[in-house]
């Protein structure tokens, strides 16, 4: 290949590369404008940023239920801030580690999720036919099947652990995604340049990687939005019900343990209140932000905004 070669393709991606920037600008800049996503946005990073810092900011030590000090069951104090749960430990400090449990089965889960999902919908709507036949059947079988059953009996089934917890809220919900990207993808291959790409000879691969996965990822990347919030709520519904990993703290592990131990009876809402409050505020920001994004992504939403 020649230098006169080489220079043109090198323009050719360096353009490309300044018209993604300049969409990723544009898009950024409509997210701004919407006030309730961007607070959401503020809140997750803020969470985020805590729960990455909790081994910095805190001793995981102090978890341990055989060298705590402080009294169990124990009203908010100087000492511990939200009060302490049954065993003497920090429910400030609970909250703290299991925000890091919750968030990351939450993210892992929903990164599972859309993996499947975007797969199985755009190999459907490209090449149609027996294969699209055979799974738009499966995806059907899943999403007739009540989610958090099946995320029950693969967690039953399965070792315990966060690996498990992941892989049945990722294969339980994945069909909702499927069926979304497959309409995307079937309007996108009816657009006239990917008649042409077909008509210059085009492969699968070539169509898929450079045509159609770039223009539904950004429907994609809204909707695993809220994706998380679903998963972060199913986790939470998992380890509530005595499925999750009990090694590791988590929001719905420290609701299970409150309920199992009569906090609820004995007016301990300190133990109770919190957990409950993380779950509610990190999955409306989610929300927030799943719902922003969409606005901006989808002209149709836009418009009527």
């Amino acid at each position: 290949m020649t230098a006169g070669e080489t220079k043109p393709a090198e323009s050719a991606r360096s353009i490309a590369w300044a018209r993604r920037r300049q969409a990723a600008g544009r898009v950024w800049r409509e997210f701004a404008t919407d006030r309730g996503g961007l607070i959401g946005l503020i809140v997750l990073a803020i969470i985020v940023l805590l729960a990455v810092l909790a081994p910095v900011l805190t001793n995981e030590a102090d978890l341990n239920v055989t060298t705590t000090e402080l009294p169990p069951r124990d009203p908010p104090s100087a000492d511990a801030w939200l009060g302490t749960d049954r065993n003497g430990v920090s429910v400030l400090l609970l909250i703290w580690w299991g925000a890091r449990v919750s968030l990351l089965i939450g993210f892992s889960a929903a990164l599972l999720s859309v993996f499947i999902g975007t797969a199985v919908g755009i190999l459907a709507a490209h090449f149609g036919g027996w294969p699209s036949t055979i799974l738009m059947r499966l995806t059907d079988f899943f999403l007739v099947l009540p989610t958090l059953v099946l995320a029950i009996a693969l967690a039953a089934v399965l070792p315990r652990g966060l690996g498990t917890i992941v892989l049945a809220i990722g294969v339980a919900s994945w069909p909702t995604t499927a069926r979304l990207v497959r309409a995307q993808t079937l309007t996108i291959e009816a657009r006239p340049y990917i008649e042409r790409s077909r008509a210059l000879g085009a492969g699968h691969a070539h169509l898929i990687g450079k045509h159609v996965l770039p223009a539904v990822l950004p429907l994609v990347f809204a909707n695993t939005t809220l994706v998380v919030a679903n998963s972060i709520i199913a986790e939470s519904t998992l380890s509530f019900l005595g499925v999750g990993d009990p090694s590791r703290p988590s929001w719905g592990g420290i609701l299970q343990a409150a309920f199992s131990s009569g906090a609820a009876t004995q007016g301990a809402w300190w133990y109770l209140l919190p957990p409950g409050i993380g779950i509610v505020i990190v999955v409306l920001c989610f929300t927030l932000c799943g719902r922003a994004l969409e606005t901006v992504l989808n002209p149709r939403l836009r418009g009527q905004g």
